[in-house]
């Protein structure tokens, strides 16, 4: 049993949990939304094949590089992202900010793309696994930016 693997997978749960805690609700079930939002399944079944992505990435540096060097940074960068990746649930959906979630899903995208870039140094594989992460987050802001416009009393 690898104890790594298994301790970037708790990092992934343990940020997933937040999605869990702050629920859409009934509050986000009255918004408005676009035409193209996904359908409800797809946000957990998603998250998930995406955290399990991450954390097998995260593994995958930490294998060759460790935590010295840019190994520290990138792990760095991976856990400030797990962090913005945490607090956009609560902020959405627990308070029910959406300008500030849109300012903060930015600074989670910025995040993502980062490590993306600084585990494509490390590990190429561990960075190009990544891509899909970027993709759903770029959809994600797009989607809190979507509805920020259509729900203005929100602002």
């Amino acid at each position: 049993m690898d104890w790594a693997l298994l301790f970037f997978v708790f990092l992934n749960v343990v940020a997933a949990m937040s999605g869990g805690f702050f629920a859409p609700g009934k509050w986000y079930e009255e918004l408005r939304k676009p035409s193209w939002q996904p359908p409800n399944w797809a946000f957990p079944t998603v998250w998930s094949v995406l955290y399990l992505l991450n954390a097998i990435a995260g593994w995958m540096v930490w294998k060759v590089a460790g935590i010295e060097g840019i190994g520290f940074l990138a792990l760095s960068v991976y856990v400030v992202s797990l962090v913005f990746n945490a607090a956009w649930s609560a902020i959405f959906f627990g308070m029910k900010r959406m300008r500030l979630a849109l300012l903060e899903a930015g600074l989670l995208w910025a995040s993502v793309a980062l490590q993306i870039y600084l585990f494509l140094q490390i590990d190429s594989a561990a960075g190009l696994i990544l891509f899909p992460y970027l993709a759903w987050v770029s959809i994600a802001f797009w989607l809190n930016r979507t509805m920020l416009r259509l729900n203005p009393e929100f602002a």
